[in-house]
């Protein structure tokens, strides 16, 4: 998918460094760089390797001919079968408010139906306010406690979407 100032594509390995580092650079942004975290996932140096697995995709953004966001989808580690998790979803700050998020989102979400899932989960961080704001208006509502065991523990706020 292209518009005029970015695209969303499939992530290549060629990927992964630019990957990891907005990972590394966003996080902290919003004091999430301490233990129970993604940004401590052994995943984050080799996205690509980590969503080619089944029922998983994960896509970046592309804008000025540099990777400056991503966000994927895959089966929520200990949940229900019927259900995936929306993962690591960041994005760089010159990338944000273009409605790339909202993209990215039905994106990840048409990805999600087609391997049969239901369910979308995700986990975020209070004071992620625009992110959460975001999930809302892409009909994620609130849940009140974790589902699954994704060992991010320090993850606060928690939300589900039915597919």
């Amino acid at each position: 998918m292209t518009t005029a100032d970015y695209t969303i594509r499939p992530i290549a390995e060629s990927d992964n460094a630019a990957v990891a580092a907005i990972i590394r650079a966003v996080m902290p942004e919003f004091g999430a760089n301490g233990p129970g975290f993604a940004i401590n996932d052994a995943e984050v140096d080799t996205m690509a390797q980590a969503y080619a697995i089944p029922r998983a995709a994960y896509f970046v953004i592309e804008r000025d001919g540099r990777v400056q966001g991503g966000g994927g989808v895959a089966p929520l580690i200990g949940g229900d079968a019927d259900t995936c998790e929306l993962r690591k979803m960041y994005f760089l700050p010159a990338l944000r408010g273009l409605g790339a998020g909202r993209e990215l989102i039905a994106r990840c979400l048409d990805a999600a139906r087609a391997f049969g899932f239901t369910r979308c989960y995700l986990e975020t961080l209070s004071g992620m306010d625009a992110a959460q704001a975001l999930y809302r208006s892409n009909g994620f509502r609130q849940i009140d406690a974790p589902l699954g065991g994704t060992g991010h523990f320090s993850c606060d706020k928690y939300y589900l979407r039915d597919l």
